[in-house]
């Protein structure tokens, strides 16, 4: 009889062939955007380059999951929050 293994993380992400669904929607789109640019200008430079592009853009997505902080362009938070008015003045002596 085969046995089968119990699924213990439940709670993680689900992921195909490592990406979560939204980038492998992504992936998707573009394999399917350059089948069709080879259906209609069919040569050998063009099948490569998709290939290529959609090769690429695998490893980069995967990159990208495994390190999200690859693309992190601004701090989300302040240093300090606070209610005070900002005045402009400065109390403090040189």
């Amino acid at each position: 009889m085969k046995t089968y293994p119990i699924y213990r993380s439940i709670r993680k992400r689900a992921l195909i062939f490592g990406l979560p669904v939204s980038l492998f929607a992504l992936q998707m789109v573009a394999v399917i955007g350059s089948l069709l640019v080879i259906i209609f200008s069919f040569s050998l430079g063009v099948i490569l380059g998709g290939l290529l592009v959609n090769l690429g853009l695998y490893a980069g997505l995967l990159r990208f999951n495994r390190n999200p902080q690859l693309v992190t362009l601004q701090k989300v938070y302040p240093e300090s929050i606070s209610n005070q008015q900002s005045t402009g003045l400065c109390y403090e002596r040189d």
